[in-house]
């Protein structure tokens, strides 16, 4: 059977729950007509680029498929019908991601920075800069003059 990459959008007034059923109903359309969902992740509430139908965020969910294409296509007709789906990309690829997708590792990385103090976090001991030493005024800078 083909395999495919989906992600949908979610409104961002859904709540999780809402998202987990919408997810859940999706999954059990691509088993009805013969499929499988082998892997799901929710990617969270994220900003998008811009705005879709007055919304400014959007709960971000990917489905790892091996289904006929009729599923796929059953399921994004249902996905058309839904006021909490905004938007919908369904890719067939040649062999399904194992592991964490592109999304999470990068979500690992981020937690990982900031757990370790990179930009924008604690810096640690800076002794090794040594003392500024008092500070100039504004004659010193411009050497004295009035013009």
């Amino acid at each position: 059977m083909p395999l495919y990459e989906h992600v949908f959008l979610a409104r961002q007034d859904a709540s999780p729950q809402q998202v987990e059923e919408l997810t859940t109903q999706m999954t059990g359309i691509v088993e009805q007509l013969g499929g499988k969902v082998t892997k799901t992740e929710n990617w969270g509430v994220r900003s998008l680029t811009y705005r879709i139908n007055k919304n400014r965020k959007a709960h971000f969910v990917l489905l790892n498929i091996d289904a006929p294409s009729a599923a796929i296509a059953e399921v994004e007709r249902q996905e058309r019908i839904s006021e909490d789906v905004l938007r919908y990309l369904s890719v067939r690829v040649e062999e399904l991601e194992e592991g964490p997708s592109a999304m999470m590792r990068k979500a690992d990385r981020d937690r990982e920075r900031d757990d370790r103090g990179g930009p924008g976090g604690y810096r640690g001991d800076r002794g090794d800069r040594g003392d500024r030493g008092p500070r100039r005024s504004r004659e010193d800078v411009d050497g004295g003059e009035e013009e």
